[in-house]
């Protein structure tokens, strides 16, 4: 349960398209209204994978919240598993959709780790840190997608 920050973005159509771009995604309802309107959308869509890399985008400093943590949450959860070295991999992702997420929605992320465990494999230690951020509508909190991740570090 512990807190691994707080980020506020605007989803921007350009960024969309260039995600969609990133993944060889050619579907034009990434990048024209129309088109994704005559597919049922209530506006220009992200891609599917897109929340992994959602609060990289549109995090601009005047939207954050005023008691959003400073530093970097997530280098004092894993800090001290690379205190001694090792690797760390990103392991498996996943993400619930409550509804889609489009262009020019204001969503808060709250990210948490929700839960760690150790496994033993040929002789390393290999611990599993599962990192869930829930989105949500910042003007209703309606939920919007919840993206759930391993990290692993490997000794």
């Amino acid at each position: 349960g512990r807190p691994t920050g707080t980020t506020v973005v605007t989803v921007e159509r350009g960024q969309l398209a260039l995600f969609a771009d990133a993944v060889t995604d050619e579907s034009p309802i990434y990048r024209d209204a129309t088109a994704a309107a005559e597919a049922g959308l209530p506006g220009i869509p992200a891609p599917p994978s897109y929340p992994f890399v959602m609060g990289n985008f549109g995090a601009y400093p005047e939207l954050q919240e005023d008691d959003a943590p400073t530093g970097n949450p997530m280098a004092e959860v894993l800090g001290p598993l690379m205190a001694n070295g090792g690797l760390i991999l990103h392991g498996e992702q996943e993400f619930t959709y409550h509804r889609p997420v489009v262009a020019g929605d204001v969503l808060v992320g709250r990210g948490s780790v929700v839960d760690a465990y150790q496994k033993e494999s040929k002789g390393r230690t290999m611990t599993f840190v599962v990192v869930e951020t829930a989105w949500s509508e910042k003007a209703t909190g309606a939920p919007v997608c919840t993206s759930r991740m391993n990290i692993i570090h490997r000794s």
